[in-house]
């Protein structure tokens, strides 16, 4: 099998959810959406990940 990797886009700011805060750390039963979108791609057996993030 090939190698696999992921590229975790999370640069959005979260304006049009009102919020100060960027959107992929917003909680979705009580985990923040980027570590969901992080722990699947590891369930999927994808080691190599790179998340894309706007300082």
């Amino acid at each position: 099998m090939e190698d696999i990797m992921a590229v975790v886009l999370a640069a959005g700011k979260g304006t049009r959810m009102k919020s100060d805060k960027a959107k992929v750390v917003h909680k979705i039963y009580g985990k923040e959406m980027v570590k969901r979108v992080i722990e699947t791609a590891k369930k999927a057996g994808i080691n190599d990940i790179v998340t894309v993030v706007r300082i």
